[in-house]
């Protein structure tokens, strides 16, 4: 076995010191090897070093700063990936579904939240939470409580649009385009109730008594 003694060797030794990284932190995988360490022209490493790695003695290798492992295959990312992210490369990380940023620290909503909505992790899940006036996946459907009745439609909290022929904050109220005579009531588009003893489409005829 041969070790580095001459100077030009040293030199080397020092410069790849400089660029190289000692394999630590960052993950739960096996570390390479840490300072300080015999190098070895002769060493052989099987399997080799990955990502730049160097091998310093026989199946040892020294990592370059970013990596780390037996034989550098693992990516080191600082700070670690979040929920689950995996990473990549040094400093870049693959996130799950749900989560984005560098370190997959941030949730996201695929299309985003709307009316308000905030886009948080429930049970490792992204999901919208509307403010109280607002429902659905994205927080896009408005909340009518008092309802929208006779096929209106709720455009904005507490709003309703109505169909032709009602109106009122539920469309609840119907519209006849001729007033009910005589105390008679509009109970549908253009349809009166009509009190005794009148008819009529407008309630405007009177029953003969006999």
């Amino acid at each position: 076995m041969s070790f580095f003694v001459h100077k030009s060797a040293f030199s080397l030794f020092s410069f790849l010191l400089a660029l190289a990284g000692v394999c630590s932190g960052g993950s739960d995988a096996p570390r390479g090897v840490a300072v300080g360490f015999v190098f070895d022209l002769k060493a052989k490493c099987d399997p080799p070093c990955e990502h730049g790695g160097v091998c310093i003695r026989n199946n040892t290798c020294f990592c370059s700063k970013g990596y780390e492992g037996e034989t550098c295959q693992y990516a080191n990312c600082f700070p670690k990936c979040k929920n689950g992210g995996a990473c990549l490369r040094p400093g870049k990380c693959r996130c799950l579904p749900g989560y984005g940023g560098r370190y997959c620290h941030k949730v996201t909503c695929a299309g985003g939240c709307w009316n308000g909505g905030e886009c948080t992790a429930v049970n490792g899940v992204a999901k919208c939470i509307c403010p109280s006036s607002w429902t659905g996946s994205k927080c896009q459907d408005a909340i009518c409580p008092q309802g929208c009745r006779n096929g209106g439609n709720c455009v904005s909290p507490g709003i309703c649009s109505c169909p032709e022929g009602w109106v009122g904050g539920a469309c609840h109220t119907a519209v006849c385009s001729q007033t009910c005579l005589n105390g008679g009531k509009c109970i549908s588009p253009n349809k009166c109730r009509c009190r005794p003893p009148f008819s009529g489409p407008r309630c405007e005829e009177r029953k003969k008594s006999h």
